[in-house]
């Protein structure tokens, strides 16, 4: 656990990082057969790194039917961070549709660890056997210290992501500044409301009028 959780940081984005989270669930929690990350955006679900198409298949069947213990688990923000479900064979009360259906997939216990709550999106780690019974208590331990370290993890990916997205942008829309500062004789302020007025006005993004300016010279 402790060379895993040295693992995480290093990876170079956070695609690798939530493939490196979810290989290393089926390697270090006993009874883990498939792992994935399930990420709900309002209703819409994401799966992203899953070590098997059983995941992609239980994650679409709970957005199809609306219901399912990763969708309840991603969905609420606040209570239960950790879910166990040791035999998905039987009647289960809180999704008497979605129980017997995963079955038919091939789960036969599933258990989910809550990941981020963002003012979007909502996560979760979700882990699934093919047996009831395979998850212990100690499969539950090993399962949340994974989950703690993969989302210190997920979240560094993906901050740094977003400053990469943000510096990538920034930089054509300083050249285009440039330029028209020079052509126009534009103050810095005034060549930016020249760009933002130009993208509102045609319904374009601010980086992609930029773009156009850097290739064209002008915005005529």
């Amino acid at each position: 656990m402790g060379s895993m959780a040295r693992d995480l940081l290093p990876q170079d984005s956070v695609a690798a990082t939530l493939e490196r989270i979810t290989a290393s669930a089926t390697e270090l929690v006993e009874g883990c057969d498939a792992a994935g990350i399930l990420v709900l955006h309002d209703s819409t679900v994401e799966t992203p790194a899953p070590t098997h198409q059983l995941v992609i298949d239980r994650d679409q069947l709970q957005q199809h039917l609306g219901e399912g213990p990763c969708f309840d688990a991603a969905r609420t923000a606040q209570g239960e961070r950790v879910f166990r479900i040791a035999d998905l064979t039987g009647l289960q009360q809180l999704w008497p549709a979605y129980a017997p259906q995963a079955h038919t997939l091939g789960v036969g216990s599933m258990m989910g660890f809550l990941l981020f709550t963002d003012d979007e999106d909502l996560g979760a780690l979700n882990l699934s056997s093919h047996k009831p019974g395979a998850f212990t208590d100690a499969s539950e331990l090993a399962g949340w210290l994974l989950a703690s370290h993969a989302a210190v993890a997920f979240a560094s990916a993906r901050t740094h992501a977003q400053m990469e997205r943000a510096v990538a942008t920034r930089h054509p829309i300083g050249q285009a500044m440039g330029i028209l500062m020079g052509s126009r004789h534009l103050t810095e302020e005034q060549a930016f409301g020249v760009l933002r007025r130009y993208s509102q006005e045609n319904a374009i993004k601010l980086r992609e009028v930029a773009r156009l300016v850097c290739e064209r010279g002008n915005l005529s």
